[in-house]
């Protein structure tokens, strides 16, 4: 392995893992004015019921007319679980690339991105015109999607995905937990929690540390 090289990968969800209880998407139609109606279809999608499509279009239809400017002024008030950038910090001191692997809109992995450091990020992504948001969906992303990005990321990394890890907490993060080495429930849902290599309940994103340094015992 040569220095460039990371020891391994690990690929952390944003929705109900780094914002706790709720959504980006929710948190941001609090702004756009749609929040009740995307909550029911977010219910929907996570008892199965509506698909990633269906609950992107509803969603994207309410940013119409939106200035791309104000997104990131929103955001900067975005509920965050404690010690993401120790956590991110930990990962590159280590030599694990820390990437956003998400179904949220990509100015919100763009946004968390830059902040924090993180490698790079995944999202659907949602049309523009002039700086201002159409109301449409410009590339649809979904769970499986998460998973294929996470494999051409490790690729690129020079890393086999099963010596990668992953940090999650519900439906959107099972294809991924399948495809890489560790897989860890933060705060999950049941699904997630029986999937997952192993769960992990608390309130600080520093608590799954001892768990990913599993990563760096099974690399030597």
């Amino acid at each position: 392995m040569s220095s460039s090289t990371p020891a391994g990968a690990v690929f952390f969800d944003v929705d109900g893992t780094l914002v706790p209880g709720t959504s980006t998407s929710l948190f941001l139609a609090g702004f756009l004015g749609h929040r009740e109606e995307l909550a029911k279809a977010e219910d929907a999608y996570a008892a199965g019921a509506m698909d990633n499509r269906q609950v992107s279009e509803l969603d994207a239809a309410g940013w119409a007319g939106v200035s791309e400017d104000q997104i990131s002024g929103w955001l900067d008030g975005l509920p965050l679980v404690t010690g993401i950038q120790e956590t991110v910090d930990w990962c590159r001191r280590n030599g694990l690339a820390p990437v956003l692997a998400t179904l949220a809109w990509s100015p919100v992995g763009g946004y968390l991105t830059g902040r924090f450091g993180f490698h790079t990020s995944c999202g659907p992504q949602l049309a523009t015109a002039e700086g201002r948001f159409t109301g449409e969906v410009a590339r649809h992303f979904d769970e499986h999607d998460k998973r294929d990005f996470a494999l051409v990321q490790a690729r690129e990394l020079g890393l086999d995905l099963r010596s990668c890890g992953a940090v999650g907490d519900s439906r959107s993060d099972l294809p991924l937990f399948a495809a890489v080495g560790l897989s860890v429930a933060f705060n999950p849902t049941a699904g997630a929690r029986a999937a997952a290599t192993v769960a992990v309940d608390d309130g600080d994103l520093r608590s799954v540390l001892p768990v990913l340094n599993g990563l760096l015992t099974a690399g030597r």
